[in-house]
C-alpha cells in the first residue's frame, strides 16, 4: 500500500490567523464570534472547552469581544457594532477583504455585481453587502440561462475565495459570449486554487482518494467534487475513524487531502493510521496473490473477452478476480449495443479505472482507450480548423453534449444554432457537422459549436431554394411563426410570408383565425427577391377567386342584396359575397340629401343594390341603393354612379391623400378610415 499526501492539505493562513487570534483574545477575557468560526466539530469542540461562544446577534453584549470570522461581514454589522459600542477583532481573510474592497469600488462606480459562489454561505452573503445585496450570485452553469443579462449595463464579476477554479473558467468563457461590458476579477484564493490543483492530480493516479474534513466545510466539498470526478473511490471523512479500512487492499495506492478547515492533529492521525497498514506483516493470502499479474489505477492491459452480459463486458486480465467494463465506460452514446462490437474471445486494450471496487472485481474503461486516439483527432481538428461530424446525445442547461469522434464535448447553447433556439431539446438525436472551438485537455474541456456553419447550411439552402422558385408555383411549407401582420412559412430551410391579405379571398381580422404554427398548407409563390431573401406567399386558390365569372354573377343592371360592411365619408362598402365588394357613393343611397351614411343605414344591415358599374380589371363595383328602390327616379343632379369612385378619388387627392388609378374599394376604404371616425364608427 502507498499513501500520497497532498503538500496543500489542512488549515489555510485565513482560517489558521483567526483561530489563534481567537485563543489569544479568550485568555484575556470572554470572547464572543459572530457565526462559527470554523466548519469542523473537533476545532469547534476545543474552542467551546475555552469558554468561546458562536452567537447569531448582537443583543445583551456588554463587556465581551466579538470575533468577525475569516468569512467576513456585510457593512451593516460593522454599523451595528460601532452604534452600540461593542468591542470587536476584525479576522476576515486578507482576500475576503480585497473582494469587498473591489465590489465596493465598482458597484460605486455603477457597475452591477456578479458574484460566483454559494448564496447560502456566509463569505458570499457579506460580499453581497458591499453591492447593497443586489448581486447576481451564480453557483452554477446551470442557472445562466434562467439570468437576464443587459447590454446597456456593465457588470463586474468576482467570486468566492474557494469556488472551483475549473467551473469559474467555464462560466466566465459563457458570461463574455452573453454579457458585452463584463470586468472580471478572479477572487479564488491561492492556496484554494494550490489544493484543487493537487488533489486534481493526485487523484488521477491513486486507488483509493481520502479528503478529510467536515462534510459542512464548501472547500471541503469542492475538493471532494473534484476527486470524484477522476477517482470513484473518493470519501469525504471527518476523522480517520469514519473510514472502513477493509475497503482497501495490500496494492491500493491512496491519495490524502484536507480541506481548509481540517487541523494539523487530524492529518496526522490519519497519515499515521495508513502507514500502519503499510507496514503490517504479509499474510499468505498476500503472498498468493503476489505471483499473481498486478494491477495499478491507471494500467493500460490486455484481456480477453470472457462475457457479454447486461450492456456490460467482462474480460480476463490474469488477474485475481476478472475485469469489468461497465455500461457507461463502453461509450457515451446511449444508444450503443456491447453485444455489437464485441464478441467472447475477443483480446481487447483496456485502461483499469479501479483495482477493487469493494466486492473484488476490477473495474474497467475501453473509453479511455479509444477517446485517447479520438482526442488525437480532435485535437489536429483544433488545429487544422476541419469540421467534425457528431451526434447530440443530451440537452443539459446552458447547451448541449455531443459525441464527437467517440469524446463528449460541450456545445453552449449560443453555439447551437445561428439563430436563439428555445427549446434545446430539438436537437437530441441528431447528426450535425461541428468546429473544435476550445480544447484543453488538462482541464477536460472541449468546447464544439456549428454557430458559423449553420449559418453556412443556411446561405447554401437558401441558394437551392430560390433557384428553384418559379412566381405562381405551389409549394408546400409548415407554418413556423405567426404575427399580428401575417405567417412565415418554412420551405425547407427559408421563410416565405403570407401577408394577412393573402390568407383568403374574404377579410381576416386575425391571423391566428385561418392558422396555427405546426400547420402544413400548401403556398403560391407571388413574388420573391433572392438579394433580399425575400418571399411573398398566397394561401388563396387562384381557382376559388370571386372575381373570375364576377360579369356573369353581377351583370350592370341588376338588382341584388348585399351586407353594409364598412362606412366612409363618401358612401358605404357592401359585402356582396367572400371576397367581393362593392361601393355605394353618399348619394346613391337614397333620393333626398345624405349628410353622413350612418345616417341611414347601419353595419351588418342588407340591403337592396344595383348593379351600375363593374370593372373586373381594377376589380371595382358601383352600386345604387337610390336606384334600386325606386329605378325610375331621375338621377341627373346626382353625381353619376361610374363617377362615385372617381369623385372619391378627386377628394382624397385634395386632401394630399396618395391615390392610384388601380386603387380598389377595399384600398379606398382604408385611405379614408384614417379620417377622424364618425359618431356610429367611434
Amino acid at each position: 500500500m502507498k499513501v500520497v499526501v497532498a503538500k496543500t492539505a489542512g488549515f489555510c493562513f485565513g482560517v489558521k490567523k483567526a483561530i489563534d487570534e481567537t485563543l489569544q483574545l479568550a485568555e484575556g477575557g470572554k470572547v464572543f464570534t459572530f457565526g462559527p468560526l470554523i466548519h469542523n466539530k473537533v476545532v469547534a469542540g476545543q474552542l467551546s472547552q475555552k469558554g468561546i461562544k458562536i452567537i447569531e446577534g448582537f443583543n445583551n453584549i456588554k463587556d465581551e469581544t466579538v470575533v468577525l470570522r475569516s468569512h467576513g461581514v456585510a457593512p451593516w454589522v460593522y454599523k451595528v457594532l460601532h452604534g452600540k459600542n461593542i468591542r470587536y477583532k476584525d479576522c476576515t481573510c486578507p482576500f475576503v477583504k480585497k473582494i469587498h474592497n473591489i465590489v465596493a469600488g465598482q458597484f460605486e462606480n455603477g457597475r452591477k455585481i456578479i458574484i460566483l459562489g454559494d448564496k447560502e454561505h456566509p463569505e458570499v452573503i457579506g460580499i453581497n453587502g458591499y453591492a447593497n445585496n443586489g448581486a447576481i450570485i451564480i453557483g452554477d452553469i446551470s442557472e445562466i440561462n434562467f439570468i437576464n443579462f443587459d447590454n446597456n449595463i456593465n457588470y463586474c464579476l468576482v467570486s468566492q475565495t474557494t469556488f472551483n477554479m475549473e467551473k469559474f473558467e467555464l462560466i466566465v468563457n459563457l458570461l463574455k459570449e452573453a454579457i458585452i461590458h463584463l470586468e472580471i476579477f478572479n477572487t479564488i484564493c491561492n492556496a484554494t486554487i494550490n489544493s484543487q490543483v493537487e488533489c486534481d492530480e493526485i487523484s488521477k493516479n491513486v486507488d483509493c482518494m481520502i479528503i478529510l474534513g467536515d462534510k459542512n466545510s464548501s472547500n471541503t466539498k469542492k475538493l471532494l467534487e473534484i476527486s470524484k470526478k477522476n477517482c470513484v473511490n473518493s470519501f469525504l471523512i471527518e476523522s480517520i475513524g469514519d473510514l472502513e479500512l477493509n475497503n482497501f487492499s495490500y496494492n491500493d495506492k491512496i491519495g490524502i487531502t484536507a480541506g481548509a478547515s481540517t487541523p494539523p492533529g487530524i492529518i496526522k492521525e490519519a497519515i499515521n493510521t495508513m502507514s500502519e497498514l503499510d507496514n503490517q506483516e504479509l499474510s499468505f493470502e498476500d503472498l498468493l496473490n503476489q505471483s499473481m499479474v498486478t494491477l495499478h489505477t491507471s494500467d493500460i492491459v490486455k484481456g480477453t473477452v470472457i462475457r457479454i452480459s447486461g450492456g456490460e463486458v467482462f474480460v480476463n486480465l490474469g488477474y485475481k478476480s476478472d475485469g469489468i467494463i461497465s455500461r457507461e465506460e463502453l461509450s457515451d452514446d446511449p444508444n450503443y449495443n456491447a453485444a455489437e462490437h464485441y464478441n467472447v474471445g475477443d483480446e481487447i486494450e483496456v485502461y483499469v479505472l479501479r483495482v477493487n471496487d469493494g466486492e473484488g472485481n476490477v473495474l474497467l474503461s475501453r473509453k479511455k482507450i479509444e477517446s485517447q486516439k479520438n482526442l488525437e483527432k480532435i485535437a489536429a481538428a483544433f488545429e487544422n480548423k476541419e469540421i467534425l461530424k457528431g451526434k447530440i446525445v443530451d440537452a443539459v442547461k446552458g447547451g448541449l453534449m455531443a459525441i464527437i469522434g467517440g469524446v463528449k464535448v460541450f456545445v453552449p447553447s449560443s453555439q447551437a444554432s445561428n439563430r436563439y433556439v428555445e427549446d434545446l431539446k430539438t436537437f437530441l438525436g441528431k447528426e450535425l457537422n461541428f468546429n473544435i472551438l476550445e480544447y484543453e485537455p488538462a482541464k477536460r474541456r472541449i468546447v464544439a459549436g456549428r454557430k458559423e456553419l449553420a449559418q453556412k447550411e443556411e446561405d447554401e439552402n437558401k441558394k437551392r431554394v430560390f433557384d428553384a422558385l418559379e412566381v405562381g408555383k405551389k409549394y408546400q411549407g409548415t407554418v413556423r411563426r405567426i404575427v399580428e401582420f401575417g405567417a412565415f412559412v418554412d420551405l425547407g430551410g427559408i421563410d416565405g410570408l403570407i401577408h394577412i391579405s393573402e390568407l383568403s379571398w374574404g377579410r381576416v381580422k386575425k391571423v391566428k383565425d385561418v392558422l396555427k404554427e405546426g400547420d402544413v398548407v400548401d403556398v403560391t409563390i407571388i413574388d420573391f427577391d433572392k438579394e433580399k431573401s425575400k418571399i411573398s406567399l398566397s394561401l388563396k386558390d387562384i381557382k376559388e377567386d370571386p372575381w373570375n365569372s364576377i360579369e356573369e354573377k353581377y351583370p350592370i343592371g341588376g338588382v341584388i342584396e348585399g351586407k353594409v360592411a364598412r362606412m366612409v365619408p363618401f358612401g358605404v362598402f357592401v359585402e356582396l359575397e367572400e371576397g367581393v365588394d362593392g361601393l355605394v357613393h353618399i348619394s346613391q343611397i337614397s333620393s333626398k340629401h345624405v349628410v353622413k351614411p350612418e345616417d341611414e343605414l347601419a353595419i351588418g344591415q342588407v340591403i337592396k343594390v344595383k348593379v351600375t358599374d363593374l370593372d373586373k380589371e381594377t376589380k371595382r363595383i358601383s352600386l345604387s341603393k337610390k336606384d334600386a328602390e325606386a329605378p325610375s327616379l331621375e338621377t341627373s343632379e346626382e353625381v353619376p354612379v361610374e363617377g362615385a369612385i372617381e369623385e372619391a378619388e378627386e377628394k382624397l387627392e385634395i386632401e394630399n391623400v396618395p391615390t392610384n388609378e388601380g386603387l380598389t374599394e377595399e384600398a379606398l376604404a382604408d385611405v379614408a378610415a384614417e379620417e377622424p371616425a364618425t359618431d356610429t364608427e367611434a
